[in-house]
């Protein structure tokens, strides 16, 4: 809901107030975000300016007390005596880099305004209104429009802004971000979602203290070193409790977040494309449009400012046919097979993976040109007929007969030298001329910028997915953008922006008419993780790494920007092959459980036990799926370092189902209490562990001391039992209310060095256990 008062400016949601209005002399004054408030005057909370600040420039001698530096601001502009970050720094027409835009008019619109050139939020007439705010440099007539979308009941505004030449001179944009607010420093944390490739979106916290923090990339994606989300916290704040301002971006390419604390104790946040090598012309009567800015506010704690971006992600951003659509449980055959398969080898495996319950079979990298390796056929669409003699047709006839549908890998946005594509047109890779060329993965970039490559990928693509009835596509791009150039430009500080356009474009000329396709994002794992790519793609590839123990970490991460309905979570063999680390098959389908579901392994190699216990697993997440892909997920504040505890609450309340995670064991472990939130306090629910199996071989040398003979742990007898018997972990049952539950169930002793029976729980390094709480009939 937005209402305006003249020229004061309320933005409502369900949980939550934005509060602005114009100053005497044009400027728009941030007054208040927070927890909602209803309607009224909002001068008791405005910042006073009742003295003159040391140090200050005046606006104008009519108020000397007025100075743009102080005031909490919606739009900065420079060379007026404002010294924070500018979001903008523009030449103007007049040859100066001075802009004073001030306030001109408004309109409230409902619905949302699609964009030109970018993906966007949506939202119908009743879900959503949006505000425009034009303001105007007076000096060259240049206009900017301010452009809020009010999502009520998921308690997010979008910002954008839309750039205008009025003027009769040209505008040089070096930067302009898409949106600002000036917020009271409150003694803030700052939270960014950081990493690497196989070590995505780790949190890190740090107080925000004087100066300029940074959240960018300048990869050419939005990247794997800092994640587009990030939040400013209260430093009391838990994951349940205290306030939280969540900020985002749509968009895929080089980001830019700003959080700078000045010495009046206000914050300024801005976030936007990022000003790396940046540079946009405007010539009189062109516009440019930023892509959007996504803000939230809870004070309810870290899990509240998530459920309203996972509220806004699943209702606002991804859209199509798989909206709200429960995903297939995947069978991937990358890390079972890597370059080396054929039919035969890709038949067994899918033979295998259909009898323990998956839905989707996904024929990864290798399928096409000469592709028995990463340095040759990228750009080619030609199946290879050595590995697949009769065709991608032919397999997939054979998988739909099994009754699985057919998925496939490509990497459209690049190319190598060796390929059939590089030799008719190295003019289409990005590639500055007269200078060395890098590779990443021996591949160049293709450049996207350029109509011509776009239609060919939009060609080809199409074609493939056509042809074969590809029910599925895991759309790869594994390397960053280096030797950023395109000959069609004249301005190559176009060229990453522009890039994106492209490839947006692709995106919705293949999947946008393709509903039924559902598309899997992927750049070397998370590279590209951001509200850009969902607005195409409903899930990610949260990372190459399948260890499960990363994945804590990982998807802990992911989860404070983003649902579980988003996140590809896959079952790998173990010792895992980013870290060596071995962990129980329960506890990778325990983490994998939250997440969308898929395994990846040669199953030739997997033990009949283990495949019975693979079996469990899918039936046990196809009961609960739409709970653990579509519930409210939260974290679960605990105490002890080496616990992380999810859950999920079902929508309509009958269930929620809880993940225990012990990252190592220390000796003599204490008591361990499983909360469990969301529930009627007053309703009364069943909670009971999923039972999982226990191996021999986790027992190491003390099996010995409780057999009747002395066998070697690890001879042949006791390997053999080992593939033929399985002990059971301890199940627990308990009753009681919604009001008990929340305040911690004492789980079952861990086993604790001197004793095990049937109540003990094994968990040891890397063990868990799920539990599922359902509402008593």
């Amino acid at each position: 809901m937005i209402e305006s008062t003249g020229k004061q400016f309320y933005l409502q949601t369900a949980d939550s107030s934005y509060w602005f209005r114009v100053t005497k002399f044009g400027h728009l004054e941030h007054v208040y975000y927070g927890p909602a408030l209803p309607v009224q005057d909002m001068e008791p909370l405005a910042l006073k300016r009742t003295a003159q600040w040391g140090s200050t420039v005046a606006y104008d001698q009519d108020d000397l007390n007025y100075s743009l530096d102080i005031v909490p601001l919606e739009w900065s502009g420079t060379g007026y005596g404002d010294y924070r970050f500018a979001p903008a720094e523009l030449v103007m027409p007049d040859g100066s880099y001075s802009q004073d835009f001030t306030y001109v008019r408004h309109v409230v619109t409902p619905g949302y305004h699609p964009m030109k050139t970018l993906p966007s939020a949506y939202g119908t007439n009743g879900e959503c209104d949006t505000l425009t705010i034009t303001l105007r440099d007076n000096a060259t007539r240049v206009e900017l429009d301010l452009i809020y979308t009010v999502f009520e009941q998921v308690n997010v505004i979008a910002r954008r802004v839309v750039l205008r030449n009025a003027s009769s001179g040209e505008v040089v944009i070096n930067r302009l971000l898409s949106g600002m607010v000036d917020l009271p420093g409150r003694g803030l944390n700052l939270i960014t979602f950081d990493g690497g490739w196989i070590k995505e979106t780790h949190k890190h916290v740090r107080p925000l203290e004087y100066g300029f923090n940074v959240n960018s990339s300048t990869t050419g994606a939005s990247s794997n070193r800092h994640n587009p989300g990030f939040l400013l916290a209260e430093q009391t704040a838990t994951e349940s409790c205290g306030l939280v301002y969540g900020f985002n971006l749509v968009y895929s390419g080089n980001h830019l977040g700003i959080a700078e604390l000045h010495n009046n104790d206000l914050a300024r946040v801005a976030v936007g494309i990022n000003d790396h090598c940046f540079n946009w012309r405007l010539d009189p009567g062109e516009s440019f449009e930023t892509p959007q800015m996504v803000m939230t506010v809870s004070d309810q704690g870290f899990n509240g400012a998530s459920h309203n971006f996972h509220d806004f992600i699943n209702q606002n951003i991804v859209r199509g046919g798989w909206k709200n659509k429960e995903r297939p449980v995947l069978f991937n055959n990358w890390e079972a097979h890597f370059f080396d398969f054929d039919q035969s080898k890709l038949e067994e495996l899918a033979s295998s993976a259909k009898k323990l319950g998956a839905e989707l079979f996904v024929l990864d990298d290798g399928w096409f040109g000469k592709r028995d390796a990463d340095n040759a056929g990228l750009g080619d669409y030609s199946v290879n007929l050595k590995k697949l003699p009769k065709g991608l047709a032919g397999f997939g006839k054979y998988l739909n007969k099994i009754g699985l549908d057919f998925g496939l890998w490509f990497e459209p946005e690049m190319v190598n030298e060796d390929s059939d594509l590089f030799r008719k047109h190295p003019e289409w890779a990005s590639l500055v001329p007269g200078r060395r060329h890098a590779q990443g993965r021996n591949q160049y970039v293709l450049d996207l910028t350029n109509p011509a490559v776009q239609d060919y990928l939009i060609k080809s693509v199409s074609q493939i997915i056509d042809e074969n009835h590809i029910q599925y596509v895991k759309w790869d791009m594994n390397r960053h953008i280096s030797d950023a150039f395109s000959p069609l430009l004249e301005n190559q500080g176009e060229f990453f922006h522009r890039y994106m356009i492209g490839l947006y474009r692709v995106l919705k000329q293949i999947f946008i008419t393709r509903p039924h396709v559902l598309l899997e994002s992927c750049s070397s794992g998370g590279n590209r993780f951001d509200l850009g790519m969902l607005c195409f793609s409903p899930q990610v590839w949260s990372s190459d790494d399948t260890d499960p123990v990363e994945r804590l970490a990982i998807q802990g991460g992911l989860s404070y920007l983003y649902p579980p309905s988003t996140m590809g979570a896959h079952v790998s063999a173990a010792p895992h092959q980013q870290t060596l680390r071995l962990t129980p098959m329960s506890t990778r389908f325990n983490v994998a459980a939250f997440g969308v579901l898929g395994y990846e392994l040669d199953l030739k190699y997997v033990g009949r036990l283990e495949q019975k216990e693979i079996k469990d697993q899918i039936e046990f997440y196809k009961r609960h799926r739409r709970t653990l892909q579509f519930g409210r997920f939260s974290r679960i504040d605990n105490p002890k370092p080496n616990k992380v505890c999810w859950q999920t609450a079902a929508r309509d309340g009958h269930e929620v189902i809880s993940g225990f995670f012990q990252t190592q064991a220390t000796a003599a472990e204490g008591y361990d209490t499983l909360k469990v939130l969301d529930l009627n306090p007053k309703a009364r629910y069943e909670l009971s562990t999923r039972p999982q199996p226990l191996y021999l071989a986790r027992f190491g040398g003390l099996i010995k001391h409780v057999l009747p003979v002395e066998l070697a742990p690890d001879g042949v007898i006791m390997r053999t039992a080992g593939k033929l018997y399985k002990m059971d972990d301890a199940v627990e049952h308990y009753q009681g209310t919604g009001a008990l539950f929340a305040q911690g169930v004492m789980l079952a002793n861990q086993f604790i060095g001197s004793h095990y029976n049937a109540e003990t729980r094994l968990l040891g390094d890397f063990g868990s256990s799920l539990y599922v709480t359902e509402l008593k009939k």
